[in-house]
């Protein structure tokens, strides 16, 4: 992918091939996906409890980019100038500044189990965006299976929270869905860059951000006494970062971003059990019913052979 403007024939033709189903490799990235991002949910739910939420994130962030600067200077790999240079800085505003400062602030009120049911919604948001982007055709398999999702997710927390929740801790809830929906295509909009190059610019905006909003709110900068805030920062900082993103920004070279975000209609199966074992947050009558639905929608929206578009 070159530095000049992509033409509708071009994109065309990347939707074309991008549109192909996804080889083993890229789906056993997508399995590891799936249980790292699942767990990610619940890490932070465990932060929470002890960091302020900007002041949490910016600091897993910041050794992330860390880590992540780390694997470039031992690579040797070059920084990227132009329209890929602002693409990894929209990415890192969208992803990790507004996407999880919205994350993170939700998380003090909303259960890991409703947070991983907003996040089924992102593959439908993901089409959406990539569609008006001219990066995929609207494809009606895609539509159906991103609402059996949904409505497996749903089913799943059919039997409610148990609490009141403030509607704008929901909307928040749903503007970091946007905002995640929105990154991968943005990632698809400008040159590809290296992955480790692509998430130490990124994670490095986002950072700033974060940490920016931490200042501005006054937060406390607290260092955690607790061993499970320890354990769950870490893991945070490295397979929840390091791993997910670099996973992340590796399958979207290989598929499209509509189909890569179809593992967060994975995730609120593995989240649902975490969180009742972790966090003691109750099953649902209609987990196994809504499970089948997901199944089901994962199939036809991502997998299943693409024979019919609209």
């Amino acid at each position: 992918m070159t530095d000049s403007l992509h033409t509708t024939d071009e994109n065309t033709k990347l939707a074309d091939q991008d549109s192909t189903r996804p080889d083993t490799l890229t789906l056993a990235g997508l399995v590891v996906l799936v249980f790292l991002a699942s767990a990610n949910v619940i890490a932070v739910k465990f932060t929470n409890q002890e960091l302020p939420p900007f002041w949490g994130a910016g600091t897993r962030f910041a050794f992330a980019t860390a880590l992540f600067y780390g694997v470039v200077l031992f690579q040797r790999l070059k920084f990227p100038r132009g329209r890929a240079l602002v693409g990894a800085i929209l990415f890192g505003i969208l992803q990790f500044g507004l996407g999880f400062a919205l994350a993170y602030w939700a998380l003090l009120e909303i259960p890991a189990s409703l947070a991983s049911v907003f996040l089924a919604m992102l593959p439908l948001f993901t089409l959406l965006f990539a569609f008006i982007a001219r990066l995929e055709s609207i494809r009606m398999r895609g539509v159906l299976g991103a609402l059996l999702a949904i409505a497996g997710t749903a089913i799943i927390f059919g039997t409610g929270t148990g609490k009141v929740i403030s509607p704008l801790y929901l909307l928040a809830a749903f503007g970091a869905v946007v905002c995640f929906s929105l990154a991968p295509v943005v990632v698809k909009l400008h040159p590809q860059i290296h992955p480790a190059v692509m998430n130490t610019v990124g994670m490095f905006t986002g950072t700033l951000i974060l940490l920016g909003l931490s200042f501005f709110y006054d937060e406390s900068a607290v260092i955690p006494n607790k061993m499970e805030t320890w354990i769950a920062q870490i893991y945070l900082i490295t397979l929840g970062s390091v791993g997910v993103f670099g996973l992340i920004l590796f399958l979207l070279k290989r598929w499209t971003a509509s189909g890569v975000s179809y593992q967060t209609v994975l995730t609120p199966i593995v989240t649902i059990s975490l969180s009742a074992w972790l966090l003691g947050e109750s099953l649902t009558s209609g987990l196994f019913a809504g499970c089948l639905f997901v199944i089901a929608g994962v199939y036809i929206g991502a997998l299943a052979p693409d024979r019919n578009k609209v």
